[in-house]
């Protein structure tokens, strides 16, 4: 007969572990084993050419059929579109750019930048998380004296320079997204600072690709009117659309005095800091 105030006892074959001893951990291949499938998928989408599907050749090519499609299946359509991005974020796969004007053009620059916006902060979530469990947690428990301390500054203004991070293009998109689950950047901070510094970016190209059809349409006509005419011996047709057009200096410069406004914070407190003469 056992008191009711006595704990009950573990199942058979389980032990808790006792006060003061170490919690085993992972080995090693299972914490790596997300990340690694992560890099699999990536390797084969890249190895068979699957990403070159998301261009803006391809984009030109079927909007007639696409925009149809999404007119009589919205909701659907948004659902792909959706989960397109979050793969292509999650993998870090090249496409982004083209996927957020394609957004603009087909679902119009507001609801397509909404839903930009929502998909690209999932899968850059994932793939933080990802991180951070597979590399981040056992880098913080073997750290050295000078990796913590650069850590602690960086988590002490860490809404400010993700804030910058996302604001201004200085690193490739996937090395933002990595970098705070190496540093111990907070989840809510995470994905606060992800879904607030994309914005900006994301709408202007949203924006931009509402007003691509015209173009678009013209390079289509004559890439097809080029197929149409091209002989056997004539050079492969090309279909000219340079992306870099969309990027002027004028919105760098904004992006750049955004990005400035947002270490603003980590500024003044730094100078606050500083001992007085």
């Amino acid at each position: 007969m056992t008191d009711e105030n006595t704990p009950p006892e573990p199942e058979s074959g389980a032990r808790e572990p006792e006060l003061g001893e170490a919690v085993p951990r992972r080995p090693l291949w299972r914490r790596l084993m997300p990340l690694i499938l992560l890099a699999a998928a990536a390797g084969l989408i890249l190895s068979q050419g699957w990403h070159n599907l998301i261009s803006f050749q391809q984009l030109a090519l079927n909007q007639q059929a696409l925009q149809a499609w999404i007119n009589e299946n919205l909701v659907a359509a948004l659902a792909v579109y959706a989960a397109i991005y979050v793969v292509v974020i999650a993998l870090s796969l090249p496409g982004g750019a083209v996927l957020t004007v394609a957004g603009g053009l087909l679902f119009g620059w507001l609801l397509g930048g909404v839903v930009t916006v929502l998909a690209a902060t999932l899968g850059a979530t994932a793939i933080f998380l990802i991180a951070r469990s597979s590399v981040g947690e056992p880098l913080a428990a073997r750290a050295g004296p000078w990796l913590n301390k650069f850590r602690a500054g960086f988590q002490e203004n860490a809404l400010s320079y993700l804030l910058f991070l996302r604001l201004v293009p200085v690193f490739p998109f996937w090395v933002v997204n990595l970098a705070p689950a190496l540093l111990g950047v907070s989840l809510r901070t995470y994905v606060i600072t992800t879904a607030l510094g994309i914005i900006p970016g994301t709408f202007a190209f949203a924006f931009a690709g509402a007003g691509l059809d015209s173009v678009l349409a013209a390079q289509r006509e004559a890439f097809q009117s080029c197929q149409v005419a091209r002989d056997a011996g004539d050079p492969p047709c090309s279909f000219r659309f340079d992306p870099g057009t969309l990027i002027t200096t004028e919105l760098l410069i904004a992006f750049a005095a955004l990005g400035i406004v947002a270490l603003i914070p980590a500024i003044v407190k730094k100078l606050r800091q500083q001992p007085k003469a």
